[in-house]
């Protein structure tokens, strides 16, 4: 069957966010400025447009992302760039990826993450299992597949929480201020972390 130009043009443009520079590799580290109801309050705690973050995987030759919003699920990649704000994101890649990133890495990484996929969004931030959040998610996998730590942990303590709209999230989700020592990895911690280098950006 053959196709018109038009629709075949239709294609290509609704492609082209996931192809315009950026060629994905598996285990890639995305970032956006999501447009949930809490990214604001993480803008303004992290001091960073980074507020979300998934993971880069491969199917059949099309490339998803491995995230943590809601369940954990895998979305494809032009329609997770498409959710962010203005269509912009960052491209992230593990220092020495080549040398690092073998089959057998990826196939790790690639067994972790299907190890938490369906689990629920965790609007507690804990570092609990049950639950998981997009940052945690994403440290998780490496972590527990590659042995790498993606950034720092920090305690809230460390947060800026004085703005109204951290206060407010703060207050409907601890009834106050989140516990001062409870730590968790943001995506902004995980885009600093000197293991990764910046590939992408738009």
């Amino acid at each position: 069957m053959r196709f018109p130009f038009w629709f075949l043009f239709l294609l290509a443009l609704a492609d082209l966010p996931a192809r315009a520079g950026y060629v994905p590799r598996e285990g890639d580290i995305l970032f956006q400025t999501s447009l949930s109801s809490q990214s604001l309050a993480i803008q303004l705690v992290t001091k960073s447009p980074y507020t979300h973050c998934g993971i880069v995987q491969i199917h059949q030759g099309r490339p998803m992302v491995l995230e943590a919003v809601g369940p954990v699920r895998l979305e494809p990649m032009e329609d997770w760039i498409a959710r962010g704000k203005g269509g912009a994101f960052w491209a992230k890649r593990l220092v020495k990826a080549d040398a690092l990133l073998t089959p057998k890495a990826v196939a790790a990484l690639r067994t972790i993450g299907r190890r938490y996929m369906g689990r629920p969004y965790d609007h507690l931030f804990e570092w609990s299992d049950g639950e998981i959040y997009c940052s945690e998610l994403v440290w998780k996998v490496y972590h527990q597949a590659l042995g790498v730590e993606l950034g720092a942990l920090q305690p809230f303590s460390s947060l800026d929480l004085s703005s109204p709209e951290a206060m407010r999230i703060a207050k409907q989700r601890w009834g106050g201020k989140p516990p001062a020592n409870q730590k968790l990895i943001t995506p902004a911690a995980i885009a600093a972390s000197p293991r990764l280098t910046q590939i992408f950006s738009r």
